[in-house]
């Protein structure tokens, strides 16, 4: 199977964790510098403002692509906004393996399982200085809540949405 650009694809494994299991620390860890590197070291803050516990089951769920080796490659997490809505956040994919797919993966799980759960929305928000994140949430289906046409750094936090049943 070939992802982006003729890119082979990754055969992975889908494992659900815990935001604070040590499997989890490389998208934790690399996602934090990526933000940081982007909006500057009070982005940090981003990574430390929800407990584990916001991402537990039966209201969310950390969800990681594994390499056959165990190696995390991708991931992403989802969290109770409302009765009917999830909110995903902490999408990754490690930067030796972008362009492949993973992220489209990632969020295909994470609708699958946050439907799974109960929820019939999903809802989120990516950074203005994101754009290939933008790009992957208009080709998933996820609808913009605002102005496509704008200039994203006069938005502030881009949010989308996407109604699973």
């Amino acid at each position: 199977m070939t992802g982006p650009a003729g890119v082979r694809a990754l055969d992975v494994e889908v494992r659900r964790v815990r935001i604070d299991d040590p499997l989890a620390e490389p998208l934790v860890r690399e996602l934090t510098e990526e933000y940081v590197r982007r909006y500057g070291p009070e982005a940090h803050q981003e990574m430390t403002r929800y407990p584990a516990d916001s991402w537990a089951e039966p209201h969310g769920g950390v969800l990681l692509l594994l390499l056959e080796d165990g190696e995390p490659v991708a991931g992403g997490a989802y969290k109770r906004l409302d009765a009917r809505t999830a909110e995903v956040k902490r999408m990754w994919t490690h930067s030796a393996h972008r362009r492949r797919g993973l992220a489209t993966r990632v969020l295909a799980e994470l609708e699958r399982a946050a439907g799974a759960a109960g929820y019939h929305r999903i809802f989120l928000t990516t950074g203005p200085l994101q754009p290939e994140a933008k790009g992957l949430y208009l080709v998933n289906g996820y609808t913009p809540l605002f102005d496509v046409a704008a200039d994203p750094l006069t938005i502030g936090p881009l949010p989308f949405e996407k109604h699973l049943h």
